[in-house]
């Protein structure tokens, strides 16, 4: 979309910019111009001056100056067609569109109207969650348990959904508005479509909740975040995608962080709304958190909008590592020379809150300074589970590595980290150059997939286990798909299954077509069965497991990616928890199908534990079968490189070494010929 530089000019001649920024900053007349602290760094004298004569802002402390539109871009963190829409909507005027038809103008004036309608309701919502939390001393005392005055309570609009199923009819007259739904914030239940949309079932979504308002970087509410009182499950629970809220994008306490940012000098990310708010009130208020899912990209990019410098705050224990892991996935593109990326690990038994409540603020500080920088964190992600003292385990961790430094941008860190990583595999810099450039690079971490080869599992790039694929290399002659099926079509026809010489030899027995009333379940029908019978166990798997999994082709790989969110946004669920979240979702026939038999086959009483341990050995054993394929195939990449590539013949050893030790481990099990 291009903007008309004629339009621009007229813009900002019609804009006040003494206006726009007196709705952020308080200003004092000051002979011709007006006067206030600057928004952009923290001062106790005014040296923030706005010039209505010449339309133009100048900090004469920081430095920063701008017109109208620069000063929505720096202070709410706007882009610019986004800061030029909002500037021009205040003032009446429509913005043209070079390229866009009448129809796409539309198209977006319809949106951006829904938008403002949507953010409308949240905001009406939010101020009937304030009005009742004055007359909840339950919540009211559970703040107070969590130290929260309230101050803080009012700065981050903290309010409660009372207990009742329909409580915001009392708000909304007409609760059967379609927007209630559309805003994430009325459930509609017409059983499965056997119901009119006059018949179907409406109640609130949160239910005797403390309320978090979630805004956007202009202070609008786009979505809420609710904690329950006592020990019901979910414990946390955000609003649903809608079109104004997306979880990928958005940061819990941005809105209210960004000056903090520049005070401070950095911004701190952590898991929760809690600690967001606990934070602030111990003296750090430069903290946002994810809204229960994954650090994304668009989390990153958005805040180095506002900063230059991001600490990543985790629990010490395995999932908090393993969120560390994909927040440096998400990190990774944006790790440029002029950019600092730590990762901060506390003790397993303390969050934020809790650590600077013991230890106090000045320990936590301490903590932040010393984090770990992103570099060090890349290498020891990439060397986890390789022996850096045998030439296999050095190989290994090469293939690892690989992704990650091709994901960073180019500059002195990303070159001095290629000398660090030739050193720890024993190469110099030219070699492991020249060896990563004799083959085709792998999928970037954090990207998108690389295109997936006939049969193959969509787990061969982008992180750990030395998951390295070679998109423009052909097919080795002897390669095979491994032995799972996907249920999703595939794009052309699988080679047939040759009995007796599909993998060779004893330990990897050919699948036969069954014959009958229908094809027995895959590896990852089981690991469905498995995970969703007891989600715990997804928990305790390593990173490149999940990595696996989630990287399954089709409706397997869908919900287990689901599965991670749900368990980063809920923490462990039942299996009827989960049936109920995963309504209307692709992969849900899929779930229903697999679970049938569980539940046909319920567990006698007495019998739990047991069956919970036979549940784990059988989980361990499918996916130690599923990885060797993975393994198998990318040796298979491997042997195809042989005349190419110096290395692939050492390649090919590590991955060997790596199948061995899972064949003994599946001998021990009792599962070789599973």
């Amino acid at each position: 979309m291009t903007i008309p530089a004629s339009f621009i000019q007229e813009l900002i001649a019609r804009a006040d910019v003494v206006e726009i920024v007196g709705r952020y900053v308080q200003l004092k007349k000051a002979g011709a111009n007006f006067m206030g602290l600057c928004p952009f760094h923290g001062e106790k004298s005014p040296s923030f001056s706005v010039s209505p004569t010449k339309q133009f802002y100048h900090c004469f402390g920081c430095g920063v100056h701008g017109n109208a539109i620069g000063f929505l871009m720096e202070h709410a963190g706007m882009g610019f067609v986004e800061a030029v829409h909002d500037l021009a909507g205040q003032y009446g005027l429509q913005v043209p569109e070079d390229d866009a038809s009448p129809a796409e103008r539309a198209r977006a004036a319809s949106q951006r109207q829904k938008q403002a309608t949507l953010t409308d309701v949240l905001e009406k919502a939010g101020d009937a969650y304030r009005k009742h939390l004055r007359q909840a001393p339950g919540a009211i005392e559970y703040l107070k348990g969590r130290g929260v005055s309230g101050e803080v309570a009012k700065q981050f609009g903290i309010g409660y959904a009372p207990a009742g199923w329909r409580a915001l009819a009392s708000v909304f007259p007409d609760y059967d508005d379609p927007l209630l739904a559309e805003s994430g914030l009325v459930i509609v239940n017409n059983e499965e479509g056997k119901l009119s949309d006059e018949e179907a079932k409406r109640y609130d979504r949160f239910r005797d909740r403390v309320m978090f308002p979630i805004r956007n970087v202009k202070g609008e509410c786009i979505g809420f975040g609710g904690r329950v009182l006592g020990d019901e499950k979910p414990k946390y629970l955000n609003s649903p995608e809608t079109p104004v809220f997306s979880k990928g994008r958005e940061l819990y306490g941005l809105y209210e962080a960004r000056a903090a940012f520049r005070d401070r000098g950095y911004a701190l990310v952590t898991e929760g709304y809690m600690d967001v708010v606990a934070l602030a009130q111990l003296g750090f208020p430069n903290a946002v958190a994810t809204l229960g899912t994954a650090c994304t990209t668009e989390h990153v990019q958005k805040l180095f909008r506002f900063t230059e410098s991001v600490v990543f705050s985790f629990d010490g224990d395995a999932a908090g590592r393993r969120a560390a892991r994909k927040a440096l996935d998400g990190a990774l593109p944006y790790a440029t020379d002029v950019r600092s990326i730590k990762f901060l690990f506390l003790p397993a038994e303390h969050d934020p809150d809790s650590f600077i409540r013991e230890h106090g603020a000045e320990a936590f500080a301490r903590f932040v300074n010393e984090a770990t920088p992103l570099s060090r964190f890349m290498l020891e992600a990439a060397r986890e589970g390789c022996d850096l003292t045998t030439a296999e385990g050095r190989a290994h961790m090469t293939s690892n590595v690989r992704p990650l430094w091709s994901a960073m941008p180019d500059g002195a860190l990303k070159r001095q980290l290629l000398s660090e990583i030739a050193t720890l595999v024993q190469l110099d810099a030219p070699a492991l150059s020249e060896l990563w450039a004799s083959t085709p690079g792998p999928r970037k971490a954090g990207g998108a997939p690389a295109p997936q080869r006939q049969g193959e599992p969509s787990g061969y790039g982008g992180g750990g286990g030395g998951d390295d694929y070679y998109p423009d290399m052909p097919p080795p002659q002897d390669f095979e798909p491994p032995r799972y099926e996907s249920d999703s079509k595939p794009k052309f026809q699988p080679r047939k299954f040759v009995k007796g010489k599909r993998w060779g030899g004893k330990f990897e027995e050919p699948i036969e077509p069954l014959r009958g009333r229908g094809a027995p379940p895959s590896r990852p029908d089981v690991a469905v069965r498995l995970l969703l019978s007891n989600m715990a166990q997804w928990e305790a798997l390593s990173h490149e497991l999940h990595m696996m999994l989630c990287d399954l082709p089709g409706s397997h790989g869908a919900l287990f990616t689901w599965l991670d969110s749900q368990l980063h946004e809920h923490g462990v669920q039942p299996w009827a928890a989960l049936r109920e979240g995963m309504r209307g979702l692709d992969f849900e026939p899929l779930a229903e199908r697999l679970m049938s038999v569980s539940e046909a086959s319920p567990v006698p009483e007495g019998e739990e534990a047991q069956h919970l341990a036979d549940a784990a050995r059988e989980l361990s054993s499918v996916l130690d079968f599923m990885l060797d394929d993975l393994l198998k195939a990318q040796q298979s990449e491997a042997i195809a490189a042989v005349g190419k590539d110096p290395k692939a013949l050492e390649r090919y050893k590590a991955l060997e070494t790596r199948r061995l030790e899972l064949r003994a481990r599946l001998r021990a099990s009792g599962s070789e010929t599973a």
